[in-house]
């Protein structure tokens, strides 16, 4: 299934998804992994526009509890779907799922405190992909039975092992998000198994923005804040991929 979404950039390669079926009675499986990714991508929009403050080696409390990063990331949710993922019936497979993902981002900002508000440090690492990354294995830990997500890339593109794409997430890259007449910000989802079980897939491209050119662009090869090297990328490249499985 192809899914045109109008694509609005966020720093990190993040995307805004319009959501306003996901308000409906009976989502769709499709609602809920694009429910599911945004919500992912406002609390990690979040942490974006904190870096500053995360990295101020003389400030202490940052401020930035599980609460507050995930009330921000409600509200930013609400901007661009008009729709509270707080609002979803909690007995459906939806809200449970969201209920789910929303315990797993104030789980990583609460085990974060004592790196992101220890002074004298300047850098944490405490960037947007590790705290994707970290919400995606927790949220795991919870849902996995039912449903995963996960953050990766064109596999040349990625840095973490963990989030190296599989032959499906391969594949849906190679022959459809990342060929030259795939139309930007459309969303890509197909009925196939993972793991031996049966699964609804999706795959939402997430593209470079001019914020994610510091660590990802030119020149490449130069190391970045990170100690990786630069990829090279360009504005607007397709830089990542939020993979979403829901089991059957």
């Amino acid at each position: 299934m192809l899914v045109r979404i109008p694509a609005i950039a966020v720093f990190c390669v993040c995307i805004a998804l319009p959501m306003g079926s996901a308000r409906a009675a009976e989502p769709s499986d499709l609602d809920i992994a694009l429910g599911l990714s945004k919500l992912l991508q406002s609390a990690r929009a979040v942490i974006s526009t904190e870096q500053d403050r995360i990295n101020n080696a003389e400030l202490a409390d940052k401020g930035l509890t599980g609460d507050v990063v995930l009330d921000r990331g409600i509200s930013i949710y609400k901007q661009t779907t008009g729709s509270d993922p707080r609002a979803i019936d909690a007995n459906s497979r939806y809200g449970k799922l969201l209920a789910a993902e929303m315990t797993a981002i104030r789980e990583v900002m609460t085990e974060a405190q004592s790196s992101i508000n220890k002074q004298g440090i300047g850098f944490k690492g405490f960037v947007p992909a590790v705290f994707g990354r970290l919400v995606t294995e927790h949220f795991q830990q919870i849902a996995g039975r039912d449903a995963e997500i996960k953050v990766t890339a064109p596999p040349e593109l990625v840095r973490n092992r963990k989030a190296r794409p599989d032959d499906w997430e391969v594949a849906a890259i190679r022959d459809r998000l990342n060929t030259p007449g795939w139309k930007r910000g459309m969303v890509y989802s197909a009925e196939a198994k993972k793991g031996g079980r049966d699964a609804f897939r999706v795959a939402v491209p997430e593209y470079y923005t001019q914020g994610c050119l510091s660590c990802h662009g030119v020149p490449k090869g130069e190391l970045d804040i990170t100690g990786y090297p630069k990829e090279g990328g360009k504005l607007d490249d397709l830089g990542g991929v939020i993979s979403v499985t829901l089991y059957r």
